[in-house]
């Protein structure tokens, strides 16, 4: 199992790190141990003091593909939820600055968490997708499929281009504007549309 994750396709999010509008997907992966297994608590991580959320859509893959066509793209994957791609912001930044590899601060055990899932036969309108996440019952995050730079069979179509994907790989399609700090103690629960999808506590 692989997990693919795209950065920066949200333009609002590229903008608020001050990052540049890519042209093309921006791809990283974490690996299977980045996974936090269900019913397991989520620990701060002793190496960070700067630890971020950050809220996205997530695909699971249900074909194996490569060099699969944008046309054909929905075929490959049958379910959506969301997920939180923890970032641990002050490793990441200093890593930025000397134009080193981010893995450490992306890519740790426990990094990737995820929600229930929700097949696309009871999804409405894929390109259509409201999500949020909330930080001690304040909303911190809102963010439509709609808004995003690449859409899902864009991007389902462009990872396929350079790797395999297998069934059960889960693919982060990007994050919007409104990442932010969390601490120990601080309660998080991530909506799609209305339903609410995972919730955790930083120990």
């Amino acid at each position: 199992m692989k997990i693919f994750c795209v950065g920066r396709n949200y333009s609002d999010h590229a903008k608020e790190l001050k990052n540049e509008i890519p042209d093309e997907p921006v791809i990283f992966m974490k690996p299977k141990s980045a996974l936090l297994q269900p019913h397991t608590p989520f620990y701060y991580p002793e190496f960070t003091n700067e630890l971020h959320y950050e809220c996205e859509l997530v695909l699971r893959i249900s074909k194996n593909g490569k060099y699969i066509q944008e046309k054909f793209a929905n075929k490959y994957y049958d379910a959506v939820t969301t997920g939180i791609d923890f970032t641990a912001r002050d490793i990441q930044n200093e890593l930025k600055q000397k134009g080193l590899p981010w893995e450490k601060a992306k890519a740790w055990d426990n990094s990737a968490v995820i929600g229930k899932w929700v097949p696309f036969a009871n999804v409405k309108d894929r390109n259509k997708i409201a999500f949020s996440l909330f930080k001690n019952k304040e909303k911190v995050q809102e963010g439509n499929s709609e808004d995003m730079i690449f859409d899902f069979d864009y991007i389902v179509s462009y990872i396929s281009n350079f790797f395999s994907i297998n069934i059960g790989d889960l693919i982060f399609t990007g994050t919007p504007a409104g990442v932010g700090e969390i601490v120990v103690g601080d309660e998080i629960e991530a909506f799609m549309e209305e339903q609410s999808m995972m919730t955790l506590e930083v120990k």
